[in-house]
Formats: C-alpha cells, sequence, structure tokens
C-alpha cells in the first residue's frame, strides 16, 4: 500500500496548494524533443532484439464494449483471434525470423488476473516465454470525506480500482520482475496498449533507442481532430513533459486541442531503459508523476475520487528522453466498436499477428467511422452486419438509429445512414451506396 499513501499524500499537499500549470510555461514541442520516424537508420544490428522485452498493459475489462467482466484482451478482434492471440502470433515471427528470445509480459489488473491465467494457458506449447505480474491495487476515496472506501483488504472489489499504467514502476519492481529482466541480460522494455493493433517490436526505433543512448522514447503520431483529446508532448520551461486534457485548466482546453500548437499526440507505445528504471527507483527516490484526479461514482452514487497516473509522464525522469513522430499505422487502438469495424474490414490485412493497410486503398488515412448507441455492446455489433462491409473507398460513416446491414454490402465516399425513431432501415444484401445519405424513410439521396 506505500505507493497508495505516496501518492495520495502527494494529492492532498498539491490540493492544499492550489498549484496549477502555468500555461504560459506550455510550448510545442523543440526540434530535438521529436525526431523523425523517415530519419532513422535502415541498417540495424538485430542482435539487440535479445537485449528486449515486450510488455502489453492488460488491467483493462471491456465493460464498455458489452464484454461484461472479461479482460478486453480477450476480444476477438480478427480471424477469430484475440488481441492476445495477435499479441503472441507477433513476438513468435520474431523469435523465429531473428533466432532470438524476446519474452512477453503482461501487465494485469485484478480485474483481468484471474480469465488472463486461465487464457494463456493455450500457449503452453508456443515458441514464446509468457510472464505476468499484477499491478497495484488502490481503495477508491470519498470524494467528500476523503477516507478510503475500501475498509481492509478483503472489501468488495467494487471498492478498489487500479491506478492507471504509470503504476508500472512501482509494479515492476515490488514483483522482482525488474531484477529478474536485468539479470537476464535484458536492458530495454517496450511498452504499449493490449489493444492497440499497430504496436509492435519497430527495429528501426529499437536502433535509434540504443544507439543515441535514450532512456525513454516515445512513440507519438500525427494528431488529427478524432486525437485533439489525446496526451501531447510539450516544452515546458526548457524541458520535455507529457501534458493530459485533464491537467489543463479550462480555460485553455481549446488551445490543448489545437492541431497547429501540438501536433503531436501520444500512442502510450513507450521504450525505457531497464537500467534506468532501477536506478530512478533506487538512488532517486523514485517517480512523482502526474496526478490524473478521475471523478468517479459508485453503483449507489456514492461520489469517489480515484488517483491515477500514466507512464508516459515519466518521461521527465529520464535521460535524453525524447518522442518519436511515427506514422499513424502504428497506432491502430480499439476503443469501440466504430474502431472495431475497421480493423475487421477488408481495409487490412494479417500479416504475423500484424494488421497491413490493403494496398489498393487509394489513401493513407483510414475512413472516419461513427456508429451509434445501437451498435455500441459487441452482441448488437455483430447482429446488425451480416457481414463486414466492404470498405476500401470509404471515407466517412455515420450511422443512428435501428439500422441493419445484409452481407455483402459495399459502402463508397461519405454515407450517412440514419433511422429516426420508431423507424427501422434494412440495407438488402449487395448494397452498394456511395456518398448516400440514407433517412428514416429509407429515401436515398445523392449529396
Amino acid at each position: 500500500m506505500s505507493s497508495f499513501f505516496n501518492l495520495f499524500n502527494r494529492y492532498l499537499a498539491e490540493r492544499a496548494k492550489a498549484e496549477k500549470l502555468d500555461w504560459d510555461s506550455v510550448k510545442s514541442p523543440t526540434e530535438e524533443m521529436v525526431v523523425p520516424y523517415a530519419s532513422l537508420k535502415d541498417d540495424i544490428d538485430v542482435s539487440i532484439l535479445n537485449k528486449i522485452a515486450v510488455l502489453k498493459l492488460n488491467g483493462g475489462l471491456g465493460t464498455t464494449m458489452g464484454m461484461g467482466g472479461l479482460p478486453k484482451s480477450a476480444l476477438e478482434v480478427r480471424d477469430g483471434m484475440t488481441f492476445l492471440d495477435l499479441s503472441v502470433r507477433q513476438i513468435e515471427h520474431l523469435n523465429e525470423k531473428y533466432k532470438v528470445n524476446v519474452p512477453f509480459i503482461l501487465m494485469n489488473s485484478f480485474n483481468t488476473d484471474d480469465d488472463t491465467q486461465r487464457i494463456i494457458q493455450k500457449y503452453a506449447n508456443h515458441n514464446i516465454q509468457i510472464l505476468t505480474f499484477n499491478q497495484s491495487r488502490h481503495p477508491r476515496i470519498n470524494k467528500d470525506s476523503l477516507l478510503p472506501v475500501a475498509r481492509s483488504a478483503v472489501s468488495d472489489k467494487a471498492q478498489w480500482y487500479p491506478p492507471g499504467h504509470g503504476d508500472i514502476f512501482d509494479a515492476l519492481s515490488d514483483s522482482g520482475l525488474l531484477d529478474k529482466l536485468i539479470q537476464a541480460g535484458k536492458e530495454y522494455i517496450f511498452v504499449s496498449n493490449v489493444d492497440n493493433l499497430g504496436a509492435d517490436v519497430d527495429l528501426k526505433i529499437l536502433g535509434h533507442l540504443v544507439e543515441s543512448g535514450t532512456e525513454f522514447l516515445m512513440e507519438l503520431t500525427d494528431k488529427t481532430k478524432a486525437d485533439v483529446k489525446g496526451g501531447t508532448i510539450i516544452d515546458y520551461n526548457g524541458h520535455v513533459r507529457l501534458l493530459e486534457i485533464a491537467q489543463v485548466p479550462k480555460e485553455h482546453v481549446e488551445d490543448f486541442k489545437s492541431v497547429r500548437k501540438f501536433k503531436y499526440f501520444n500512442t502510450n507505445s513507450v521504450y525505457i531503459s531497464l537500467p534506468a528504471i532501477k536506478r530512478i527507483m533506487e538512488d532517486e527516490d523514485g517517480f512523482e508523476l502526474d496526478i490524473i484526479v478521475n471523478n468517479k461514482s459508485m453503483d449507489d452514487g456514492t461520489p469517489v475520487v480515484q488517483l491515477e497516473t500514466a507512464v508516459g509522464a515519466a518521461i521527465k525522469h529520464f535521460n535524453n528522453a525524447h518522442g518519436v513522430n511515427v506514422p499513424r499505422s502504428r497506432f491502430l487502438p480499439v476503443k469501440s466498436c466504430s474502431d472495431l469495424l475497421l480493423v475487421t474490414s477488408d481495409l487490412y490485412s494479417l500479416e504475423h499477428g500484424k494488421l497491413v493497410m490493403n494496398p489498393n486503398r487509394m489513401f493513407n488515412q483510414t475512413p472516419v467511422v461513427k456508429l451509434g448507441d445501437t451498435f455500441k455492446k459487441i452482441g448488437n455489433f455483430q447482429k446488425r452486419f451480416g457481414s463486414i462491409p466492404n470498405i476500401l473507398e470509404l471515407d466517412h460513416l455515420t450511422v443512428s438509429g435501428d439500422v441493419w446491414f445484409g452481407k455483402n454490402i459495399t459502402l463508397r465516399g461519405t454515407v450517412i445512414i440514419v433511422a429516426n425513431e420508431g423507424n427501422r432501415i434494412d440495407l438488402p444484401d449487395g448494397s452498394i451506396l456511395e456518398n448516400k445519405l440514407v433517412s428514416g424513410n429509407v429515401s436515398i439521396i445523392d449529396h
């Protein structure tokens, strides 16, 4: 519980001081703080793969997508394979192709550990070493009394929470895994979200990491209007920092969302030096990560506070830390059924567990897809599509209301389908919709 007490005491101290971010000190990152991916060298000594371990953040449940209490990593996303299956396939391929031994690590939470341990048994005969450890669990705090809601270690699970992925440093150290990896000759760890299908080990980035002597490297990608709420890298009084929207004063939120001032956003894929983590933990009094205050409500309506931290915020603690501006293809998150439609479609094919953009797609950017509430849960999503539409030439899709798709449907250009309340739209098998608005009376209008 020491990590909780440290975090809580810092929260109380910061609350008493009422210190706010000095917006005048927030600047766009300098050129030295962000390296273009295109400038990285191609000729890499592949033996450096023996120095890396791959870690996936596996603490989240698929609740928002209607998966009940199952880990999100158990969601089938492509060709009957789950996030975990695809990650295992990627590491197996890496180990076989380069004759190396890259271990695969899962940081679970108390919410996901039991199911994950059961699921990973199926990989027992695979060419891969799988290690797991649990992140901390912290008691929720009553917002009014500032007392922990949980009164004992065996209190109901709903009274506890996993404190964000910034907890990785304490959890790695406390579990003994940090020392174990260093003793096994591992020098770096690649950390990413388990639901980011674009995040695999990149030799060019790994080569740059080793050659530049950096202790922390963050993958950034160009911000689009869909990403304006994502964390961004900033120059704060001459130092590189991560800035999350929750830290921004209300009067400056629009500035934060500006694509001009902040061109990049954090993909949450980071490469970190393991000896540097050990040094900071042991010789520099550990990490003081920016606290994200997450206001929630219990099922009975009690307002609670969750104090969380983000792994990217650790960038300020490491020597020569900076970002790499990577192609968008390295950021393919599945946060909703709208994202799921994209990754299951003909836009992509699978190669050794990695999604690869269809070469017949004329534009590099993926379409914008906005599915309404009737598609929010995975069960409804699967029922409402006879088969996933052909969207190779799609730019934008908005669907709202009681809409059902037949099989072998093709969507091109901008397609908007709106079933008004009380109406139902059934799109027949083989339909081709190109730049169409389909409204509640199933009239089809060119626009």
